[in-house]
């Protein structure tokens, strides 16, 4: 796929695609593009609203069989003119509808609660950020130490109830509490766009960040295009105290500071007084915002998002996070450490900070 122009009025050149590009191509492009400018991944931004307008109807054009062959052959305003029941050159298709109760194409015409509804109808009533990696249970990112199976989850019609990120890692259900969303040693199949390499066995540190980790990218100045791209962590460097990451769909890899990146990872929720049928509750970070000092959680069961703060969203075992906030002992404020346990009765984890270190922190005082 080539870089998407989110500039241009062309629907291929939005996506980033050839105009020869097939159904998988255009959804995987769309997928990507959408989850990296949803609205509720980029609160109080207008530019990522205005994008995920422009991605979703590009989409819905390019997805309609006979949307696209009218938009290959006059343009917007040809499916436009087919849409209002015009009769068009060498026609006889009819009018077409858009996606149920929602847009039927043409660029500008979309408003941001018709590309919601899109967005919702094209994955099917499944929970399109769940997981990260299509319908594995368990712990904040998943830990690969097996080959993965499955074709590629948008194959077929729309997405199947599927999980946009899964794509990034070729789908196949995968069961089990696996903290860290690592990648083992072994091979990745229907895994487009990212090479699966064996990495070499090294001593456990606890404060970095594991190999093969999924990520996103965030906060970068210099290179802000690319902030809500994914990736993996290929490997830490101590010396620049940076992580070097392999972006998705892309042979670029980037020296990373840790405050550029976010994990992706399953959370539970605890403690809400306000709204105590939350508690229990699990969902995925989508963003961290830190002018609000919360996360934004989209739980998949009630299908919405809430805004939570640190103290009320529970970590998994396996999650390396930053210490922060801590008064009576300032100096492990800045420090990486692995999550080791969470004790309900204190609302605290244990961290392991080193091999000999572990200490004991409210769920407040580590984030990610």
């Amino acid at each position: 796929m080539g870089t998407p122009n989110l500039n241009s009025k062309d629907y291929y050149q939005i996506l980033g695609c050839p105009r020869d590009a097939d159904e998988s191509t255009l959804k995987k492009a769309y997928r990507k593009l959408a989850v990296k400018w949803h609205p509720d991944k980029n609160p109080d931004s207008q530019e990522a609203t205005t994008n995920f307008q422009k991605v979703s109807e590009a989409y819905a054009t390019l997805s309609d069989p006979k949307k696209r062959q009218m938009y290959d052959q006059y343009g917007e305003e040809g499916v436009k003119a087919h849409e209002a029941g015009a009769d068009m050159p060498g026609g006889g298709m009819g009018g077409f509808g858009g996606f149920p109760g929602g847009h039927g194409g043409g660029m500008g015409g979309m408003s941001p609660e018709e590309a919601q509804q899109f967005f919702a109808h094209a994955f099917g009533g499944g929970d399109p950020f769940g997981g990260m990696f299509g319908g594995m249970g368990g712990g904040p990112g998943i830990r690969f130490s097996s080959s993965m199976g499955g074709g590629d989850p948008f194959g077929g019609g729309g997405f199947g109830g599927g999980d946009p990120f899964s794509a990034f890692l070729g789908g196949g259900g995968m069961g089990g509490s696996m903290p860290g969303a690592r990648m083992g040693g072994h091979g990745m199949r229907g895994h487009p766009g990212m090479r699966a390499q064996s990495m070499p066995t090294m001593a456990k540190q606890y404060d970095v960040i594991p190999q093969g980790t999924i990520v996103s990218l965030k906060g970068l100045v210099n290179k802000s295009n690319l902030n809500g791209d994914r990736g993996v962590v290929k490997r830490y460097i101590s010396q620049s105290k940076r992580y070097m990451v392999e972006l998705e769909d892309s042979d670029e890899t980037l020296s990373v500071k840790p405050e550029n990146l976010l994990q992706h990872v399953h959370v539970q929720i605890h403690d809400i007084q306000s709204q105590p049928e939350l508690n229990g509750e699990t969902g995925t970070i989508i963003t961290w915002c830190p002018d609000k000092g919360r996360y934004s959680i989209y739980v998949a069961s009630l299908k919405k998002f809430v805004s939570l703060k640190p103290g009320n969203v529970v970590l998994d075992s396996g999650t390396v996070a930053k210490v922060t906030g801590v008064e009576s002992k300032p100096e492990l404020n800045g420090r990486w450490g692995t999550i080791k346990n969470w004790v309900k009765e204190s609302n605290k984890y244990d961290v392991q900070l080193s091999a000999n270190q572990i200490i004991r922190l409210k769920v407040e005082n580590m984030i990610l």
